[in-house]
């Protein structure tokens, strides 16, 4: 049996995996297809809630410690594995920003470096941007990170690791208990145990959880990205305009997305998606017009509440944990939703507190 069993290979699973095998424990990683292949590898990778003053307090205190902790994370990995999880700390642009008086109020109030700046700054920054922009919201700390490579980098750190066991392929089908304790899992190869129990299986994690009679409102929230093949330098930083974005990579590529959908579990792409992020991507850079479309694809959110994730024990249950409803910042909380539920499994003063993410709240 392993001291902690995990059912949810992506990025927040894996990262729980590596700090809790950091520790020493036996870990075991359950997931229902390959790690990091659902949200984890179809989200965008920004390290920043988009117009992150509208969320809540309780995501920006997670926000804000992921935010600080990326930068040592992506060294660590690419010694770790040989993998760059290839982080891009070049800031953000924020342009056509209605609220501008509640973002700077918002960044005083944490402490965040935002600045309002003029077009001449934003045009020498990024000159490919769309003619006729007269100001800019500009984050300069804030990174992006290649978020398939991430999940790359993850997963072999944990396949290097003699504590750690992946099964993948292996979906779960119902919980073996013993009165308050969930004793393991049953997949179709058979019982997998662990003495204590982490469901982060994102959108899914809530189906998981009515196996056992409990409810969290974690739903699937759909979402389609568009990828351009366009050469370095054509953008340099993440531009957010209109409630979109453009992100750039290393390489030359050029995300820009997304849509919100409720499709529920059903994954597809659509031709007026397809219209609609391409319209997008030219109304923030023109020259991607002359540049094709390499990819468009789509991926499932795990949808809550105002963006606010479930951290914590599962109450009736001995040893049951959840970590769930990360919403489109799963990539942006992952590091302190993972080193919270950690601090709580542990029993050790958490780095925030833990109460507004209880799952019972």
């Amino acid at each position: 049996m392993s001291d902690f069993l995990i059912v949810g290979g992506g990025v927040i699973g894996l990262m729980l995996a590596r700090e809790l095998a950091q520790t020493g424990a036996e870990i075991t990683l359950v997931d229902r297809k390959l790690c990091a292949q659902e949200s984890s590898w179809a989200g965008g990778g920004i390290v920043s809630p988009l117009y992150p003053w509208r969320y809540p307090e309780a995501v920006t205190q997670l926000a804000t410690w992921s935010q600080s902790s990326y930068i040592h994370l992506a060294d660590e990995l690419l010694d770790e594995t040989g993998y760059d999880p290839e982080l891009r700390q070049k800031g953000m642009f924020m342009v056509d920003v209605e609220d501008q008086e509640d973002a700077l109020a918002w960044a005083q109030k944490y402490h965040r470096p935002l600045r309002k700046v003029d077009a001449d700054f934003l045009y020498q920054k990024e000159p490919n941007l769309v003619k006729g922009l007269e100001e800019a919201l500009w984050m300069p700390e804030v990174c992006s990170i290649r978020n398939p490579r991430l999940g790359r980098s993850l997963r072999e750190s944990l396949v290097r690791k003699p504590n750690v066991r992946l099964l993948e392929q292996q979906e779960v089908e119902s919980f073996a208990q013993d009165a308050n304790r969930i004793v393991g899992v049953n997949t179709k190869q058979g019982l997998v145990t662990g003495d204590k129990v982490v469901i982060a299986a994102g959108a899914w994690s809530a189906d998981l959880l009515k196996l056992l009679g409990q409810e969290i409102p974690v739903k699937p929230v759909h979402g389609q990205m568009m990828l351009f093949k366009a050469k370095p330098g054509l953008v340099d930083r993440v531009v957010l305009k209109g409630g979109r974005y453009v992100i750039p990579r290393n390489d030359g590529r050029v995300l820009v997305g997304s849509t919100l959908e409720h499709f529920g579990f059903e994954k597809r792409t659509t031709q007026e998606a397809a219209a609609s992020l391409h319209a997008t991507a030219l109304d923030i850079i023109p020259e991607l017009d002359n540049y094709s479309v390499e990819h468009h694809w789509s991926g499932l959110r795990p949808g809550s509440p105002e963006g606010i994730p479930y951290i914590g024990a599962v109450p009736g249950y001995d040893n049951l944990f959840v970590n769930a409803g990360q919403y489109r910042n799963g990539l942006v909380l992952a590091p302190a939703s993972t080193r919270l539920l950690v601090d709580l499994m542990l029993q050790r003063e958490t780095i925030i507190p833990a109460e507004p993410y209880r799952f019972d709240r």
